[in-house]
């Protein structure tokens, strides 16, 4: 079993010390990221069309993390007998923030990619946290080469917002283009599109063309009825999944820190129960969280849901890779 952190002689609570993710080890050396998961930040909010801000998302994120952090050794669940991310098994390196040009995508694009490759190169799963959901677009990009080794991957989003547009006044890079920009990709397979709802983003030819492009897609009505257990039946079994995860999915009555807040979204539950759902069926390969933004996050809670869905996340990824070894 796990040692506590705190037994070395070190309480260590979470308003000490530097805000890694998770306080776990800082690896600004991308030629020597040795772990199991690497966690990258992506600073970037200039693709937003409405309220910017998201480039504080993943300092935000990381803060809140530490309040993950008392040092148990892992976290015990006690619903599922199961103790995630026991820290003599499971290795998190936070690789710091991937560099930002201000005003140039491509560039600033260029190097979230980079980053994301040098994650895949060392073998650890990446988690990157944005950063508006334009980033995806570079993280998905980054996959070309793993992919080509390891076979394609499925798209899994979590959004309010279908984010299909192609082009926009001669925008192809911005956060609502991103899942187009994945479709597009020969080695994606399809796109299982969740909680997408109310006022969109995407004008109807976005969804036919999404539709065309291999999309199912489902609000968060239409999911509640049909349930979690058949929702995730619709998303291809045995796949190799990358997920991306926009906090405007969840209702903004507890992710109110957000860009573009749509009312009627999932609540935590049962966000966690498809993410939880899709590591039994399946391997994830990336992960995303985007579109954190601070500045109307007053309580803080926003950034506590990103943090606290991503360390149950990661940790149910974890433990179904050891489970299957």
């Amino acid at each position: 079993m796990s040692a506590h952190g705190y037994d070395k002689g070190r309480l260590n609570l979470p308003f000490v010390g530097i805000s890694t993710f998770g306080k776990n080890p800082y690896q600004p050396d991308w030629d020597a990221i040795d772990a199991d998961v690497a966690v990258l930040g992506a600073p970037f909010d200039f693709g937003t069309q409405w309220r910017a801000g998201t480039r504080f998302g993943p300092r935000a994120i990381r803060e809140a993390s530490t309040l993950f952090s008392f040092g148990h050794g892992g976290a015990y669940d006690h619903e599922d007998d199961v103790t995630y991310l026991p820290a003599d098994k499971v290795r998190i390196l936070d690789i710091g923030d991937a560099d930002i040009v201000h005003t140039d995508t491509l560039t600033s694009h260029a190097n979230i990619a980079y980053g994301v490759r040098k994650i895949l190169a060392a073998g650890a799963l990446p988690v990157v946290l944005g950063g508006d959901h334009s980033i995806n677009i570079p993280c998905v990009e980054a996959f070309a080469e793993d992919c080509a080794k390891n076979g394609p991957i499925h798209i899994v989003q979590l959004d309010a917002h279908l984010d299909f547009v192609d082009e926009r006044h001669g925008v192809r890079y911005g956060h609502g283009n991103p899942m187009r920009r994945a479709a597009e990709k020969p080695y994606v397979t399809g796109l299982s599109q969740l909680g997408i709802r109310n006022v969109s983003s995407t004008a109807r030819e976005g969804y036919e063309a999404a539709r065309a492009m291999g999309s199912d897609i489902l609000s968060v009505r239409q999911i509640r009825k049909l349930g979690i257990e058949a929702t995730l039946a619709r998303i291809p079994a045995g796949a190799r999944y990358y997920v991306t995860i926009d906090i405007d999915g969840f209702d903004p009555s507890i992710a109110p820190g957000t860009g573009t807040p749509s009312h009627g979204g999932f609540t935590y539950y049962e966000g966690l129960e498809l993410l939880d759902g899709l590591t039994k069926r399946g391997t994830v390969v990336g992960i995303d969280l985007v579109e954190v933004a601070p500045d109307y996050d007053h309580t803080g809670t926003t950034a506590i849901l990103a943090a606290q869905l991503l360390l149950n996340f990661i940790g149910r990824v974890m433990h179904q890779r050891q489970a299957g070894v």
